[in-house]
């Protein structure tokens, strides 16, 4: 894997190494007595990265396998529940708006580290202050937990950029399978690994803050590392020296739309993927692997989507591709939800790699790393908003229809104005260039 890492794009290496840039590669940035130490602060960052992208997910998917649990511990009545379950894109659209200015400050590797230290401490704390104080305390943790992934979800594409210019591609794609692996695994570790513990479904979820914790170590020795922000950077020649006014960027609002409607799709695919099987006579344990094939398809497909994609002049057919199996899969739920249950769920978890694509994307429509760093936080914060809606008009359509047909005509419908505005952000062009006209 790391071999083929080694081998990136000509074209991306060209657009991504102008001299000044603030994509200009770390190790060209420091004198051969340097090398030595830039190239052990490399491998350390690779190992961050990865340790950050297990831990992106855990807290969301280890809560919903043990949700009852959760539930009739708390006297949690189904309206909180159901909040509970808004809250993760919430905190991610609120929280990712601070990160690039708290990366100009402190620098991006410092900001990742407390946010991984954040991540810990709240899945630490959640379970147990949910016992001792109620919902309000198992909220707050929850809600510490995801300001730092909300934070560290911004500044990985920002990390990726500065730190590998030349492999926006295989890291983006690396980062995105340590991601999936991390979701698919608290989903289907969670709840034998609380019955090893003994029962408690708060051992079972703060089980988790070790990994948490692990993934901190990497980016203590990079904390004082500013060299990391992007925007101690000058600017190459040709290139604003003024702030980015991101908001002027088509493209910009193309992949803000484009990450928002993925990821409702994504939420919706998690949330009630199961219970359209159930319904449709397939046993609880059956669904419950069904749902895991979806995401583990994303393993895999994480890693070579976004190397597929920097190989392009224009992302649209992946687009198009991606789309395609979505409508596919949705079609089969529809028409027959039991009978194609296993290749329903293969479409889907294809479908569900638009997520990768997009983080490539944020990298590459993006020419510097200020750049990169205010579009990632704008298409994120803008695309978690949007995606807030969708699992509970999901919900609300399902209740008073008492069936699936409306549903999914809405998964369905929002599928198509994915792919046009996903072909739109494809297009082979930089915000800033468009910000500045």
């Amino acid at each position: 894997m790391m071999g083929l890492m080694a081998r990136e794009e000509t074209r991306t290496r060209k657009s991504a190494t102008v001299p000044g840039s603030a994509a200009t590669d770390p190790q060209e940035a420091v004198g051969p007595e340097g090398a030595a130490t830039r190239a052990w602060a490399t491998r350390l960052v690779v190992v961050g990265i990865v340790l950050s992208a297990l831990n992106l997910r855990p807290a969301i998917t280890s809560l919903g396998a043990l949700l009852e649990e959760v539930r009739d511990g708390l006297g949690m009545s189904g309206s909180v529940a159901g909040l509970l379950t808004s809250v993760p894109p919430l905190c991610f659209a609120v929280f990712g708006v601070m990160a690039p200015r708290l990366a100009r400050r402190f620098g991006p590797g410092a900001v990742v580290c407390a946010g991984m230290a954040a991540i810990a401490a709240g899945l630490l704390i959640r379970p147990y202050a949910g016992e001792t104080v109620g919902t309000a305390g198992f909220l707050a943790g929850s809600a510490l937990a995801l300001m730092g992934i909300a934070v560290s979800n911004v500044l990985m594409p920002v990390i990726v950029k500065r730190w590998f210019p030349d492999r926006v591609g295989s890291m983006t794609g690396l980062y995105s399978m340590a991601l999936a692996l991390g979701t698919s695994a608290a989903a289907a570790v969670t709840v034998p690994m609380t019955k090893a513990l003994g029962g408690s479904w708060q051992s079972g979820l703060a089980v988790w803050a070790i990994l948490a914790a692990a993934a901190v170590l990497p980016w203590v020795p990079l904390v004082r590392d500013r060299g990391t922000a992007p925007a101690e950077r000058a600017p190459a020649r040709g290139e604003p020296s003024a702030p980015l006014r991101i908001t002027r960027s088509r493209t910009a609002w193309a992949l803000a739309v484009f990450f928002g409607l993925q990821a409702t799709a994504a939420y919706i695919t998690m949330g009630w993927m199961a219970q359209i099987f159930r319904d449709a006579g397939v046993s609880a344990g059956t669904a419950g692997l069904l749902l895991a094939v979806t995401m583990v398809m994303g393993v895999p497909l994480a890693f070579v989507i976004p190397r597929i994609a920097t190989r392009l002049p224009h992302q649209g057919p992946i687009v198009i591709a991606l789309g395609v199996c979505g409508l596919a899969g949705y079609a089969g739920l529809y028409l027959a939800p039991a009978g194609g249950a296993w290749a329903w769920a293969v479409l889907l978890g294809v479908s569900n790699c638009a997520f990768p694509l997009a983080l490539t994307l944020v990298g590459m429509r993006a020419r510097t790393g200020a750049g990169v760093a205010q579009l990632s936080a704008f298409a994120q914060s803008t695309g978690y908003l949007i995606s807030i809606p969708g699992p509970l008009l999901v919900g609300v359509l399902y209740q008073h229809s008492g069936g699936w047909g409306l549903p999914i005509a809405l998964m369905t419908g929002l599928m198509i104005p994915q792919m046009l505005v996903g072909v739109l952000a494809g297009r082979n062009r930089t915000v800033e260039d468009e910000a500045a006209r």
